[in-house]
């Protein structure tokens, strides 16, 4: 069984560090911290400005300013990914016992999940060997209220100090809006919906395009994340960092020799 990590409950108070990919002054953020007082040291490390869709992106050619704005906050010139990688290693003074990302201002269900970068944040935490959680609001109200989902946010942060997380697993949380109190842990659907370009011309005459998601009229398979927002109770999916599809693996290996044998005719 992998290792598992709890913080014993006569210990310290544990130390989260906070992040998201709707920068540092976003609301969803400033809850999840409020929420969490009296019962963890926080830190925050978030980008100075929006990033969503930034999945674990790194910034490589340029470098990644960083501004103190606070105690225990800094602003980050850079991805959510980035955000993680420089608390880690330069402004933390020690590791912290769980990385929480979000709370996010909108879903990340299914296949979003690759994109998105409030779970680039967590599952960078999960590559550093640290619990992480990605959370998300499943609300596109520009007023969204962020109280119930922070509340969800602490209890899962208190079970998981004392229980664990497999090693490289994280849980995407999403909660409903509005959200009839249930819970259930599922798996990561498949993409219901698909990529749109609405075209247009600037004043220029040059061509730009807007990104946008369509629904596509298909069956959402009863024990998935979108099947549980959709019936108003919070969906908890774990994700595992390691992506090996291990009967192709199994099966693919016979292609080895070819392979190495067509190289050296």
């Amino acid at each position: 069984m992998a290792e598992r990590t709890a913080i014993s409950p006569t210990s310290r108070m544990p130390h989260i560090l906070l992040t998201n990919d709707d920068g540092y002054q976003a609301e969803g953020l400033r809850a999840l911290a409020a929420a969490l007082e009296g019962f963890a040291t926080v830190s925050i490390v978030a980008p100075s400005l929006e990033r969503s869709g930034a999945a674990q992106s790194l910034t490589l050619r340029q470098p990644i300013v960083c501004n103190r704005i606070g105690e225990r906050e800094w602003a980050i010139d850079g991805t959510p990914a980035d955000c993680v990688i420089v608390a880690l290693h330069k402004l933390l003074p020690e590791k912290p016992d769980m990385v929480i990302s979000g709370i996010n201002h909108g879903a990340n269900l299914g296949e979003n999940v690759y994109y998105s970068g409030t779970v680039g944040a967590a599952r960078e935490g999960a590559l550093h060997h640290i619990s992480s959680v990605a959370m998300s609001l499943c609300s596109k109200k520009t007023e969204a209220k962020f109280e119930s989902s922070a509340r969800v946010a602490r209890a899962a942060a208190e079970m998981i100090l004392k229980e664990g997380l497999p090693d490289q697993v994280l849980l995407n949380v999403n909660v409903p809006e509005p959200w009839n109190g249930g819970v259930k842990f599922t798996r990561q659907s498949q993409k219901i919906t698909r990529n749109q370009l609405s075209e247009g011309k600037d004043p220029r005459g040059r061509s730009y395009f807007w990104l946008f998601e369509q629904r596509i009229d298909k069956d959402v398979e009863p024990d998935t994340d979108y099947a549980a927002i959709f019936s108003g109770v919070v969906s908890i999916t774990p994700l595992h960092l390691d992506p090996t599809h291990s009967a192709s693996l199994n099966h693919l290996s016979r292609w080895a020799a070819p392979i190495a044998a067509a190289f050296h005719k």
